[in-house]
């Protein structure tokens, strides 16, 4: 599937609204881009590793070049696009369980949104207005946000264990080795390919 790349999935959705109804969006997303902790249930869900929301006005759709006819759209639209680890029921389920208030405040603007609740009808339509991703870039294609994070702990632990290397005479550095196993011994990840789900 062009959707995945290593364990990142990507997704992208794009769904019309009535003109009168992205007012009201811009007022939601000024608000939530502006009050943080109304954030904080996406920013917890780690496995996310990028999810924004755009509006796209009728009169502002991409336009290629002047040899293109000019396109009367009678709905604006808005994008979702979203890299995230794990399959993608994993992630609408997270969604629609974890952040149901906060996406039905955001596509409930979007014409024939059945509300995030239950999750069945929410995965249909996801379904029907997702594209495909073509290309996308990962840096790291092969590690989960979770895995970068422990990475940077691993770093940092070692590092901290270096330093104390020079100062330490045998019986102080494998002391100090001890403590940085147990510390790092659950930060020790598994990178490489997703495991595939039937």
């Amino acid at each position: 599937m062009s959707n995945i790349n290593g364990k990142v999935y990507a997704m992208n959705v794009v769904t019309p609204m009535k003109p009168w109804k992205t007012w009201l969006l811009r007022a939601l997303f000024f608000l939530l881009w502006n009050i943080k902790p109304l954030q904080k249930d996406l920013i917890n869900l780690s496995f996310i590793e990028f999810a924004r929301w755009v509006i796209i006005p009728r009169n502002r759709f991409p336009f290629l070049n002047h040899g293109q006819a000019k396109e009367d759209l009678q709905y604006d639209y808005l994008l979702f696009f979203s890299n995230f680890n794990g399959t993608w029921n994993q992630y609408i389920d997270a969604f629609s369980s974890v952040l149901s208030r906060g996406l039905n405040l955001i596509w409930r603007w979007s014409e024939k949104f059945p509300g995030s609740v239950p999750v069945t009808p929410f995965k249909e339509y996801i379904a029907q207005v997702q594209f495909d991703t073509d290309y996308y870039y990962t840096a790291y294609p092969y590690a989960t946000a979770n895995d970068l994070k422990a990475a940077h702990i691993v770093q940092s632990s070692l590092d901290e264990l270096a330093q104390q290397a020079n100062t330490s005479d045998p019986k102080q550095f494998a002391d100090a080795y001890l403590h940085f196993v147990l510390q790092v011994q659950s930060h020790l990840g598994n990178t490489g390919e997703a495991p595939l789900v039937s």
